[in-house]
């Protein structure tokens, strides 16, 4: 592999700004610095990025699919696909996020994941496995059928299949079992997060969740009578919240409202992006129902929203157009937080030894090239 570098750039480290610099990489980042300190070294390729941005590669921790390709269909080729493709969003890494299934199904895609993850072909960095363990009142767009109390047992049976690569659980607090359920999820460094729940918050301040599934979606919102899970989120240090920033599941106001209340650190951008991403308007299906996709939005035929078409660059874009916030921040908001949170300890800063995971975007803040693990990858490859 011939050593690289990048220069004339506008880099967001993640940590500072570096107004006009150089990044210098393998597979892991060798040097970040100011053009004033580059020192051209012989047998490297340089590329000039005439005042282009970079920034980390993304990190989406709810995906469940674009591009024709879901994580349920339990093929590991798919997933390569699917990489490949999110790729040109500048994401250089994601968490295959399951759905609320017959038990099987959610098995056999477990194991799906882990072959694709072993082939060293994706950027799947774990599971997010959202349901069954969930509330039959906030189930959304997840079966009713197959949810389920937490059972124990059948979660470190799935764990096992993933090839404990569980990274994140989206259960309910108030159902029976949960404390125990919470205490073995923390016990193997995995994250609980409260979504498509109905919890009040008292039964939510005896819950170790530190983690919000798709804030304001699937749970209890602010009444002035009961904080209730969003309430919860907001008043809650501890909670790292997600936000579909589509200005459709959640209106650009409440997004704001949010920002203002956590910052730009107590919020992760998703995409909760399901099948259709990237795909045509029309029927496309997610976790065995069909679903409507229609001006950007995808819909149950009851109505419930189920996931969407949202890239996460367009998430970038628009959290700053909603909340007025700079680049850095969104940066934290796109991959510092996730690395963080989730012990990702090469991912989401650009400096010395970590991954050569970047993005380099133009002035309109679109992707123009997307490198990971020092491989360039260009829209469309």
């Amino acid at each position: 592999m011939v050593q690289k570098v990048v220069i004339n750039a506008k880099i967001f480290t993640g940590k500072e700004e570096i107004s006009n610099g150089f990044i210098r990489f393998l597979d892991k980042i060798i040097e970040t610095g100011s053009m004033d300190q580059y020192q051209k070294q012989s047998d490297e390729e340089i590329i000039d990025a005439q005042g282009k941005i970079i920034i980390p590669g993304m990190i989406d921790v709810h995906i469940h699919g674009g591009y024709g390709v879901d994580v349920m269909d339990a093929d590991p080729e798919k997933l390569v696909y699917l990489s490949n493709k999110l790729l040109d969003e500048g994401v250089t890494t994601f968490f295959a996020t399951t759905i609320t299934q017959d038990y099987p199904s959610i098995e056999k895609a477990l194991r799906a994941v882990k072959t694709a993850k072993e082939s060293g072909k994706t950027i799947i960095e774990g599971v997010h496995l959202e349901g069954p363990f969930i509330s039959e009142k906030r189930a959304g767009a997840q079966p009713l059928e197959y949810i389920k109390a937490p059972d124990i047992d059948l979660f470190l049976k799935w764990h096992e299949a993933s090839g404990n690569s569980i990274k994140l659980v989206t259960y309910a607090p108030e159902k029976a079992g949960a404390r125990e359920f919470e205490n073995v999820m923390i016990e193997r460094g995995i994250v609980p997060s409260m979504g498509h729940s109905d919890a009040v918050r008292e039964e939510l301040l005896q819950s170790k969740t530190t983690h919000a599934t798709h804030m304001y979606n699937g749970m209890r919102g602010l009444h002035h009578r009961e904080a209730g899970v969003a309430g919860h989120a907001l008043l809650s240090p501890q909670i790292q919240v997600e936000m579909i920033a589509d200005g459709i599941h959640v209106h650009p106001d409440m997004v704001n409202l949010t920002y203002k209340v956590k910052g730009a650190s107590g919020m992760v951008l998703i995409s909760d992006a399901m099948r259709a991403k990237g795909m045509p308007d029309g029927v496309s299906e997610l976790g065995g129902q069909k679903v409507y996709v229609k001006n950007g939005e995808a819909r149950l035929e009851n109505g419930s929203l189920a996931g969407s078409i949202l890239t996460m660059d367009q998430a970038f874009r628009n959290i700053m157009q909603f909340t007025g916030c700079g680049i850095a921040e969104a940066v934290q908001m796109t991959s510092v937080n996730q690395a963080k949170e989730f012990g990702l300890a090469s991912k989401g800063v650009l400096s010395t030894g970590k991954d050569a995971d970047f993005v380099i975007m133009d002035d309109s803040f679109r992707v123009r090239e997307t490198y990971h693990l020092g491989r360039k990858h260009q829209r469309g490859e």
